[in-house]
């Protein structure tokens, strides 16, 4: 089965807990804290494997969850850091968060890595408190949970050429003539249903990957047919091989063939017309096909050039192979993804500061906090030791909290809510 679009959810590791100790020796009479910091959690990593040729990994495995930094220890030991977790993605992966709908990372080459998902730093031991006023501080963190996220992994074939045309046009018996690929090829539409990939090498010796695609029929830019599910392969392909069937066995006019397909390319993604197109007219070993073909030739105009063959007896093939070469060689590059022209000049703006939280009300009358630096500020919090949850109230005093509940209508005594835990409001 050919897998090219998955559904991935990744959480990197937390890092791990900042300990609590006090060195406690012989002869040592003020030992002073010694708990140590804790582990950095692992990253989550994507890295291109060329062995890959599709995300059918994915289908039965789709959380990848790293695992977190070691604890802290005493004697100031600081906890191991995870190793990141390694990924294996096919070459040709477009990274995109599920949330966003942003692309995050194209990935081409082999070897190269993105890491997905950031793992959390070490909470910090007793030993990083401790201050001239608090010499022995019974203060530490907890770790900082690593990032989630569900990501979206998108293939699109890494192909110099794409065969692209009506189903039964012959395609695949172009690619299995001229290459030593052996797609399915049989006498119905849609044969094709998996993007096959083929090496060709001309006899002058320039060689160039060429991907057969499954046929386009009218409206496959709306996901009719098997149109809207492999269009995105042609997205990388430098040139574009048009093939017609000039056999006219299906009953077709090749003009209005030649029309339809190329208004699909230009409904899915305006720039594929950018592209450099051979337009092949095959099955010339058909009754037919002469005849058809002058037409055909007539309704297109002199300007463009059309390369008759027949994929069936390989007459032709010679001369469109070299034709693409030569159109590969000063056929640039399309990047996918447009890069951001970079503003020179620098713009200040007034913006009233972002206090990291807000303050809602439950239908039972509790105040809810929320907010991402709030809950991670909670999540890294220390329970165990009173000193940590007075430390903890500063912190929220400081962000403005109290005051924000205050303008709110909150009262000694109100419940406030924050994540799963209760606790009241003290004036």
């Amino acid at each position: 089965m050919f897998v090219d679009q998955v559904k991935i959810y990744v959480k990197a590791g937390d890092g791990g807990n900042g300990m609590v100790a006090f060195r406690r020796e012989k002869y040592v009479p003020n030992g002073g804290p010694a708990g140590g910091d804790g582990g950095k959690g692992a990253d989550v990593i994507l890295e291109v494997e060329e062995g890959l040729r599709t995300l059918m990994d994915f289908r039965y495995k789709r959380h990848f969850k790293a695992p977190r930094g070691e604890h802290g220890m005493s004697k100031n030991q600081h906890g191991r850091n995870s190793e990141s977790m390694i990924v294996k993605v096919p070459p040709g992966t477009v990274v995109m968060d599920d949330d966003t709908k942003e692309v995050l990372a194209d990935l081409t080459q082999h070897g190269q890595q993105y890491a997905v998902a950031k793992g959390g730093r070490g909470g910090r031991g007793n030993s990083r408190f401790a201050t001239p006023r608090n010499p022995a501080p019974e203060v530490s963190e907890n770790g900082e949970p690593g990032q989630e996220r569900y990501v979206v992994l998108e293939l699109k074939v890494l192909a110099d050429v794409g065969l692209v045309g009506f189903p039964s046009v012959g395609k695949s018996t172009i690619l299995s003539v001229v290459s030593a690929a052996r797609p399915k090829i049989a006498e119905y539409h849609f044969t094709t249903i998996v993007p096959n990939l083929g090496v060709v090498e001309t006899e002058d010796g320039r060689s160039f990957v060429m991907a057969d695609l499954p046929g386009l029929i009218e409206g496959a830019h709306q996901g009719v047919g098997l149109g809207h599910q492999f269009l995105r392969h042609i997205e990388r392909t430098r040139v574009i091989v048009h093939v017609i069937d000039m056999g006219g066995l299906e009953g077709r006019n090749p003009y209005d063939d030649y029309v339809t397909i190329n208004e699909e390319l230009k409904e899915y993604n305006l720039r594929l017309t950018e592209r450099p197109q051979l337009v092949v007219a095959n099955k010339m070993d058909m009754p037919d096909s002469e005849e058809n073909l002058a037409m055909f030739k007539e309704q297109l105009g002199d300007d463009i050039k059309v390369f008759a063959i027949s994929a069936l007896t390989r007459k032709g093939t010679r001369d469109l192979l070299y034709a693409i070469a030569d159109e590969l060689e000063h056929a640039p590059e399309f990047p996918l993804y447009e890069e951001e022209a970079i503003e020179q000049r620098v713009v200040y703006k007034h913006e009233k500061e972002d206090r990291g939280f807000t303050v809602t009300r439950d239908p039972d009358g509790a105040f809810v906090l929320s907010g991402e630096d709030i809950e991670k500020l909670f999540v890294m919090t220390n329970f165990n030791h009173e000193e940590s949850i007075k430390r903890f109230a500063r912190q929220l005093r400081g962000m403005g909290v109290d005051e924000a509940l205050r303008q709110r209508g909150a009262k000694d005594g109100d419940l406030v809510r924050l994540q799963e835990y209760e606790f009241e409001f003290v004036e």
